[in-house]
């Protein structure tokens, strides 16, 4: 490595660092063949989704690619504009492989919830009696209450001690017990159960009550009890920051003159069954679908799970919000779908169905849009989070 190299490569990591701090505090805030757009029937639903996306692609705090895809009927249709890899004309398809940030909420979710099916765990399974090495006064907090986001847990994320290890390790991540711990000294937020506060800090204790619960790893369970009985053949949670070809490279777009990929900034690890997951556009249509349908647990468990409170997603998913176990519900003008949105950086995803399974949409894009930092891209993000799910519906 040559001077100049050395110089950049500083300067980068300088940047990366000032990155991460700000970007991670908000995140964890089917390799189907697809009829494409233009052979799909076509109505006014689709046509408004697609104008959308040509003109999302076009602003200039946009991103440089997004892929819709909406299935109403035997396949799935998908909807892009822009790319996959900037510099390149090269769409994102069903089969590139993308972080779908805290849409993995709803994949321990479905885990968990299997789980509960099986008879491995219990909706008021609590933390005390579940693991060990936790603090007094998480020992009531249940199961239900991590899953909908009322355990009054602080958030790892926001920690500046996980801020600090993060940015010393970019691509080495530490156990997922140590992701918890950087709050062991918080006190709760509220008495559990009381209030509604989102929490990345949730979703890793649902990971590791599964691997107490059943004795084995959480990314073993994920595959047995969701990826496998849905056919998600390109779903994975990896430990390390490695993306399986083909993927969607995700992108820093502070500056929109020269964005930059982030897409293997740092280890997956670090955000774990929080936010670690990589699938691809037809996988995570495909999860959504059998896990809102009901396809992996009993009717008790999802009764249960489609208990709903006020509570929105982050980023918030279109029309009003309302939170279940690992799932929210979105009232739109279109009709009730749910699921769940995620963004991380260099990646901003929604995945959303209908009550029954049977008509689905999901939106993938290769940038962090967040409502606080991206004032004016995100409500056009959020609306065409709506078009997609009035195309599934129409």
């Amino acid at each position: 490595m040559g001077r100049g190299d050395a110089a950049g490569s500083v300067a980068a990591m300088l940047r990366i660092r000032l990155i991460l701090l700000g970007a991670l505090a908000v995140v964890l805030a089917l390799a189907t063949l697809a009829v494409p757009a233009g052979a799909a029937s076509g109505n006014n639903a689709d046509t408004a989704l697609d104008q959308a996306l040509a003109k999302f692609v076009g602003r200039s705090d946009g991103s440089p690619g997004i892929a819709v895809v909406v299935q109403r009927g035997a396949a799935p249709v998908l909807h892009e504009a822009g790319t996959a890899i900037v510099g390149k004309d090269r769409p994102i398809t069903l089969t590139d492989h993308t972080r779908v940030a805290s849409v993995a909420k709803a994949y321990s979710g479905a885990t968990s919830l299997a789980e509960v099916t099986a008879g491995a765990l219990k909706l008021d399974s609590t933390i005390g009696a579940t693991l060990t090495g936790m603090p007094a006064s998480w020992a009531d907090i249940t199961l239900t209450q991590l899953l909908q986001h009322t355990s009054g847990l602080a958030d790892f994320s926001q920690s500046k001690a996980f801020q600090q290890a993060l940015v010393a390790s970019l691509l080495i991540a530490p156990p997922p017990a140590t992701l918890v711990s950087y709050v062991f000294e918080d006190p709760l937020l509220f008495k559990p159960g009381s209030k509604y506060h989102y929490s990345n800090t949730e979703n890793i204790l649902v990971g590791l009550m599964v691997e107490a619960a059943t004795g084995k790893t959480y990314p073993d369970e994920l595959q047995a009890k969701v990826a496998q009985p849905l056919g998600l053949t390109e779903t994975s949670l990896p430990s390390d920051s490695f993306m399986i070809e083909p993927y969607v490279r995700g992108y820093d777009i502070s500056n929109h003159a020269q964005p930059e990929d982030v897409s293997q900034l740092f280890a997956a690890g670090w955000t774990w069954a929080s936010g670690g997951v990589v699938a691809t556009p037809g996988d995570a249509n495909a999860f959504v679908r059998g896990y809102v349908g009901g396809q992996l647990f009993d009717a008790a468990t999802r009764k249960a799970q489609l208990t709903f409170r006020a509570g929105s997603s982050e980023p918030p998913g279109p029309g009003t919000n309302s939170a279940g176990l690992a799932v929210f519900r979105y009232q739109t003008k279109c009709g009730t779908f749910y699921g769940h949105t995620g963004n991380t950086p260099g990646y901003t995803q929604f995945v959303a169905a209908s009550k029954d399974g049977t008509r689905s949409a999901s939106v993938s894009i290769n940038a962090q849009i967040t409502p606080t930092v991206n004032k004016s891209a995100f409500p056009a993000l959020r609306k065409i989070f709506e078009l997609a799910v009035c195309a599934a519906a129409s």
